[in-house]
């Protein structure tokens, strides 16, 4: 694999329930590729509204197949512009069968596989378990032609275990695409606290495991639906899209309100040093950790 990679963060922004954005999404894959991106990942879900604001039957229609025309779409340009592509969409595995899905297209434009979101949320206005099967492939590694990459989906990234396991099987880099934001009622102190708990999870997941960590968010507000009067104010999804180094250091972060492609230059060599530094792989009890396979230990 070649020294260094260089990552893009498409930090893309919310889209009304009509619209569609595979369009967009193109013209970001093709401007981050002129400009020296090798990897591309774009946000969760990305082609359409953030239709989890509300359990509505009539969402399932926005689902499609793996090798429907989001990921075709997506093939074709990462074997144009030879680049990694990492893709979100809405699954459809089988009537009545759905999951929330990351595809992997490496830079010949071959699909390498997919990973299905493993941990599924439910809370206001992110009703996901109505949606969402919860995922059946375990963490895979994907070896791309620059990097070995794991993917995670969004209420991943608060799970150690999920990035622990990821990081074992070789991952030099996991991404999280991600659609996360605020609910106007939280208010901004609270607003400032998720903001910051989001970043340094993610943050602790890379020094933990000496390993790059990126998340790419969509931003931007989102009614919710004309239905449901008292969402109106919607979700306002906070961007923040960021690049960390194995050390939990920030090397590069988007802003939180506008459209941003991210940009960094990620040197592999970098992993061996630091894990060489702290070596917590040799030093990991394992022998010790049996509780963690179980829901719930105290006495």
């Amino acid at each position: 694999m070649p020294q260094p990679f260089v990552l893009a963060l498409l930090q893309l922004p919310a889209v009304p329930v009509s619209a569609d954005h595979l369009a967009l999404a193109v013209v970001a894959v093709r401007d981050a590729a002129t400009k020296g991106a090798q990897v591309l990942v774009l946000p969760e879900l990305f082609r359409t509204s953030y239709f989890c604001q509300t359990m509505d039957p009539a969402f399932m229609a926005l689902a499609e197949a793996l090798d429907g025309e989001t990921v075709q779409t997506m093939q074709a340009l990462a074997a144009e512009l030879q680049v990694v592509i990492v893709v979100s969409l809405f699954e459809c595995a089988a009537p009545g069968l759905y999951f929330n899905t990351a595809v992997v297209i490496d830079a010949d434009g071959q699909v390498l596989g997919h990973y299905r979101k493993s941990h599924i949320p439910c809370d206001p206005q992110y009703e996901e378990k109505f949606y969402f099967t919860p995922g059946d492939t375990g963490f895979a590694v994907f070896s791309t032609r620059f990097v070995r990459l794991g993917v995670l989906i969004c209420w991943d990234q608060w799970f150690p275990e999920a990035a622990r396991e990821t990081a074992l099987r070789g991952a030099e880099l996991i991404v999280y695409p991600t659609a996360i934001g605020w609910i106007d009622d939280e208010g901004q102190a609270e607003h400032a606290r998720q903001l910051d708990a989001w970043v340094t999870v993610q943050r602790g997941h890379a020094i933990a495991n000496g390993i790059y960590v990126a998340a790419c968010n969509r931003v931007g507000r989102e009614v919710g639906p004309a239905s449901r009067p008292e969402l109106a104010g919607g979700i306002e999804f906070w961007g923040n899209s960021f690049v960390a180094g194995p050390q939990g250091e920030l090397l590069a972060q988007a802003g939180s309100s506008a459209a941003q492609t991210v940009l960094m230059s990620c040197d592999r060599d970098r992993l061996q040093e630091v894990r060489t530094m702290w070596p917590f792989f040799r030093d990991r009890r394992i022998d010790l950790y049996d509780g963690a396979s179980r829901r719930w230990i105290a006495r």
